[in-house]
């Protein structure tokens, strides 16, 4: 936290909320909502203001609700401009240490949103020429908060920080992809043992591993942007349970229209007001899918481990860029710590998948008490999804070179082209031949020959590497 009760300045001013008067610091933004918060949740350290992307859509949604409420009659000018310069303020991040409130918190997200209503009225209020705290002139609640609630700010700055953050991870993930593809092309030519179970399989290309790698990134960076219209859909206009009390007529066009205009994001109102205040399924979809995302990124930081694996007593098919020591006793040991800090980033994704889904599932009747649990957790793993294949693909991939001398061994030794006998000789006279080879370390085509199954030339055309590869 970046604010602590023991280090904050003796200048205080009171305030009074519906539990009676409390003594605030002087020289900060929040409230006495903000205060009581502080002390209820210390919980994990790690405050909401230091979740950048949910703070700005807080300012984004406090900045359409006074444009809204002022186009319907219901804020006077100098407060809306005012509430709106803050809120600008907010959105840019000029008052992150100001959001104070622990990410877990009780209350369904109010202390979130009385975090942002305390912080822009006090702002607008020394903008209008009053001092913090001077309610009677613009009040956190009756002006900043006026036609809403937490159950449809929260919700619906969630829902827009997810986008933000969405669009940075396909960002990196498409950097990853072209990485990938890059190393596909580059490889192209070089042909390995295939494998299956790890045993050793048919000839493939190390090009065709990678080019699959790519692939397979492309297909759920494809699932990650079909989120986006689910999370497009707001709910703001609902206050508390989808009802719209408090909320005048044409409000709730409007201030999405506003949304939508400040944030340059195709948002628009749920059909059903009562059923998207309550429900929380689109947090479990995205959920879901990162999931999907961080075990695929996995298996892929899995099997470049493995291919890296040696350098002597290891599979040593590719090298990985070595970026730093690896051991305190082994001179010379070099670890692949990119791929296995990726490996710890999808972990931790799955468990906030687990995290999310409980808390999707502890939903009551009209409302989720637990969507900040839910907002930190999608946050987090967003964020080090981002950050995971940013370093994998400039720290990793990118340096990647093929250990062509050591595929070129295996392969001149490899019995895996015996499969392109089986559709000339029958299954189980390659099989015989397989064995033979295995006991003897004599080659495949050389007991063709020896037997006369094959003359040379079909047994070169059989038996030949890149073609089973599929190369030609």
């Amino acid at each position: 936290m970046t604010d602590q009760p023991s280090t904050w300045a003796h200048s205080v001013r009171r305030e009074h909320d519906s539990l009676g008067d409390r003594d605030v610091p002087e020289a900060v933004y929040w409230g006495i909502s903000t205060l009581r918060a502080v002390e209820n949740f210390p919980v994990s350290g790690r405050t909401i203001g230091s979740m950048r992307s949910l703070v700005h859509a807080l300012g984004a949604v406090k900045c359409a609700a006074a444009r809204a409420n002022e186009s319907l009659g219901l804020l006077e000018p100098d407060k809306s401009a005012a509430i709106q310069s803050a809120a600008r303020e907010v959105m840019a991040g000029r008052w992150d240490h100001q959001f104070v409130v622990d990410a877990i918190q009780g209350g369904a997200g109010t202390s979130t949103n009385m975090n942002a209503n305390e912080v822009i009225a006090n702002r607008a209020l020394e903008l209008l020429g009053h001092g913090k705290g001077d309610y009677s002139a613009l009040h956190p609640i009756d002006d900043v908060n006026r036609s809403q609630s937490t159950n449809d700010v929260y919700p619906t700055a969630v829902k827009i920080a997810l986008q933000l953050d969405l669009a940075k991870l396909c960002a990196e993930h498409s950097l990853l992809i072209e990485s990938f593809q890059a190393k596909a092309t580059e490889f192209a030519g070089i042909v390995k043992v295939g494998r299956t179970q790890l045993q050793d399989a048919v000839p493939m290309s190390l090009g065709q591993e990678f080019g699959a790698f790519a692939e397979t990134l492309r297909e759920d960076r494809h699932r990650l942007l079909e989120l986006l219209p689910h999370l497009a859909e707001s709910n703001l206009g609902a206050t508390a349970i989808g009802t719209g009390i408090t909320a005048p007529s044409g409000y709730r066009e409007a201030v999405i229209r506003e949304l939508a205009s400040i944030t340059d994001l195709p948002l628009a109102s749920a059909s059903n007001l009562v059923e998207a205040t309550s429900d929380t399924g689109v947090f479990l979809l995205v959920s879901g899918v990162l999931k999907r995302a961080a075990v695929k990124l996995s298996k892929i930081c899995n099997d470049l481990r493995l291919l890296s694996s040696g350098p002597q007593a290891g599979f040593a098919e590719i090298f990985l860029p070595a970026v730093q020591a690896g051991s305190s006793i082994m001179p010379g040991k070099v670890n692949p710590v990119i791929p296995e800090m990726v490996n710890q980033v999808a972990f931790r994704v799955v468990g906030a998948d687990a995290t999310v889904t409980m808390a999707v599932e502890a939903g009551q009747l009209q409302l989720n008490a637990f969507e900040p649990v839910m907002a930190d957790s999608l946050l987090e793993s967003l964020a080090w999804l981002t950050v995971a294949c940013r370093q994998l693909r400039t720290h990793c991939v990118d340096g990647i070179t093929a250990n062509v001398p050591m595929l070129q061994q295996r392969m001149l030794g490899s019995i895996s082209v015996v499969t392109g006998l089986a559709p000339l000789l029958g299954y189980a006279a390659a099989a015989e031949l397989a064995k033979e080879a295995l006991a003897t370390g004599r080659g495949i085509a050389e007991l063709v020959l020896e037997r006369g199954l094959l003359d040379r030339q079909q047994a070169e055309t059989a038996l030949s590497a890149a073609a089973l590869a599929g190369l030609g």
